[in-house]
């Protein structure tokens, strides 16, 4: 018997913000039942929980989405820090993902991480493919700002910058176009995009991954380290960004992310999380 609970991360209220199964004790699970256990649940990300490699760490965390285990995640990171305060953990806790030690930290009745992973680019995919797989003009892509750039601080995300609100609102993922996007630009997920709209240090934000089974996701940490640093290093100035995720949706989300200038660029991802669930596996 292995227990679960299920937390709103990224949100200060039940039933808002992005699901996170946890598996507070996976030790007893077979490594075949990791990926089928995230596949029942079918949550945008699943995780499960072990013993760290390192004493002097608190834990290690593995990632899984309904098709694929990752590396690194934003809301599963926070989520599960805040899965492990519930639990007892207390002051400054060290979790061990796959893109290395992960400092987490808890600010009042939220958890943050810091990720120092460098930028990376790997493409810039055509602004009319990218407006054809969110179903819009090809000019509401807002290219003043930046071309859409495939970039990532651990896991990778098309970084599309908008017009306007309406614009956003606007989107429609069309499977297909997103099936192009990743024969062209393979990556560890399948052309997910992340597309945003800026008003200072206001972000009104969207993440679609239609081909990893998540039609829309309602928040997206690690796509939001991956802005933050971007717009940190294009603009060669720090960034203290609020990023609202998911309104879309009806579960809307809250994000902080700030950065620092430095190399690599250190990303905070912070925000709150409510438990709903809890239960019990039987297999």
């Amino acid at each position: 018997m292995t227990n679960y609970v299920v937390y709103d991360v990224f949100t200060d209220a039940a039933f808002g913000g992005n699901q996170l199964a946890v598996i507070p004790d996976a030790t007893g699970l077979a490594e075949d039942q990791l990926q089928r256990i995230a596949r029942e649940f079918n949550f945008s990300e699943t995780t499960f929980v072990y013993p760290p490699t390192d004493p002097a760490h608190t834990a290690k965390v593995r990632i899984f989405t309904p098709t694929m285990e990752v590396p690194f995640a934003g809301h599963p990171t926070v989520g599960t820090a805040i899965a492990l305060r519930d639990a007892g953990a207390t002051g400054n806790i060290i979790l061990e993902l796959g893109i290395g030690p992960i400092p987490c930290t808890y600010l009042g009745d939220r958890a943050a991480f810091t990720v120092t992973a460098p930028l990376e680019r790997f493409s810039e995919p055509d602004p009319d493919l990218i407006a054809t797989a969110l179903s819009l003009p090809a000019d509401a892509i807002d290219l003043d700002a930046h071309a859409p750039v495939q970039a990532s601080v651990g896991l990778p995300f098309v970084l599309v910058a908008l017009k306007d609100r309406a614009a956003l609102s606007a989107c429609q993922p069309v499977t297909d176009a997103f099936r192009q996007g990743a024969a062209r630009h393979p990556s560890h997920l399948d052309f997910a995009i992340y597309v945003y709209v800026r008003d200072g240090d206001a972000i009104d934000a969207r993440m679609f991954a239609p081909l990893d089974n998540i039609p829309e996701d309602p928040a997206t940490g690690s796509a939001a380290a991956a802005l933050a640093s971007f717009l940190t290093d294009r603009s060669g100035q720090a960034q203290n960004l609020s990023i609202r995720q998911g309104e879309d949706m009806g579960r809307l989300s809250i994000i902080g992310a700030q950065t620092t200038l430095a190399d690599p660029i250190p990303v905070t991802i912070s925000g709150q999380a409510v438990r709903t669930m809890s239960g019990t596996l039987t297999i």
